[in-house]
C-alpha cells in the first residue's frame, strides 16, 4: 500500500523560506488528511512543494504501488479555465494525461462514474468558460479524481460549494480513498468538515507545522484559542462525528 512521509520539508518563494520544518508520520493509503490553519499559514505553499512546483529543503518519501499511475496529482485553489473545451473533454484529457492516448471502455465508464457521483453529468457538454465558480470547482475535482493517483493534493476543493455539495464531494472522495488506496490531502478551512471526514489532521501556522495526528488530538479548545484566536469547544454529535462550537454557535 502507498505511504507518504514528509521529512523536515520546506519551501522557497524566490529566496525566502516561507514554509519549514514539516515532518509527518507515515500517511497511509486510504487516509484522508485535512491540512488546516489560518489564512496565509502555508497550506498552498506546502502543496506546491509536494507537487514539485516549488523547491526547498527536506525530503518526500513516497512508496508507490503502481508505477504506471501518476504518483501525485494536484488540484490548485484557482480553478479558472481559459481552454476552449467542454467539461467532458477536459475530464477525458485529465484521465489520459501522462499515458497512452487510446481511450477504452474502462476509461469512459470511470469518467461517467465520477461525473455522476459529482452530479456534473448535466453540464458534460458545456464549455468550461461558461461555468460558474462552483461548477468549475466540481470539474477540477473530477479532473483530479479520474487520474487515480497515489496521492491527491486538493487545495480547498469545496470552498465555492454550498453545504450539500460539500458533503457530497467529501463523502465521495472519502469513499474513493478507501476503495483505491489513495492518500488524499485536503486543505480546508471548515473544521467541522475536517473533523467529520479526516483520518488525520495536519495543522500549519506561520509556515510551520504545529501538530499532525488524530483529529481530536489536534483540534482542541487550546489550539483554537492559540492559533485561531477563538474560544470554542468540541462536542459529539448524534450522527457520530464531532463539531466545533464557537461562542455557543456551531462554526
Amino acid at each position: 500500500m502507498v505511504a507518504l512521509q514528509l521529512d523536515d520539508l520546506g519551501a522557497y518563494y524566490g529566496k525566502k523560506l516561507t514554509v519549514s520544518g514539516i515532518s509527518t508520520p507515515p500517511l497511509q493509503g486510504g487516509e484522508i488528511v485535512a491540512v488546516i490553519g489560518p489564512n496565509a499559514a502555508g497550506k498552498s505553499t506546502l502543496f506546491k512543494r509536494i507537487a514539485g512546483l516549488l523547491k526547498g529543503p527536506g525530503g518526500i518519501r513516497l512508496t508507490e504501488t503502481d508505477k504506471g499511475k501518476k504518483a501525485i496529482s494536484y488540484m490548485p485553489q484557482d480553478t479558472s479555465a481559459n481552454a476552449v473545451l467542454t467539461v467532458y473533454e477536459s475530464i477525458l484529457l485529465a484521465r489520459k494525461q501522462g499515458s497512452a492516448w487510446s481511450v477504452d471502455d474502462a476509461d469512459l465508464r470511470f469518467i461517467d462514474h465520477v461525473m455522476q457521483a459529482l452530479n456534473i453529468t448535466p453540464i458534460a457538454f458545456r464549455d468550461l468558460g461558461a461555468l460558474s465558480g462552483g461548477q468549475r470547482q466540481l470539474v477540477s475535482v473530477a479532473q483530479t479524481l479520474v487520474r487515480e493517483p497515489d496521492v491527491m493534493l486538493m487545495d480547498e476543493p469545496t470552498s465555492a460549494l454550498d453545504l450539500h455539495r460539500q458533503v457530497e464531494v467529501l463523502s465521495f472522495m472519502h469513499a474513493q480513498a478507501r476503495q483505491k488506496g489513495m492518500i488524499v490531502l485536503i486543505a480546508i478551512h471548515d473544521l467541522n468538515q475536517a473533523l467529520r471526514f479526516a483520518d488525520k489532521v495536519l495543522l500549519i501556522a506561520d509556515g510551520r507545522m504545529r501538530a499532525c495526528g488524530d483529529p481530536l488530538d489536534v483540534v482542541t479548545p487550546a489550539m483554537l484559542r492559540q492559533v485561531y484566536g477563538v474560544d470554542a469547544r468540541i462536542e459529539k454529535c448524534s450522527r457520530q462525528f464531532d463539531h466545533v462550537i464557537v461562542d455557543g454557535v456551531a462554526a
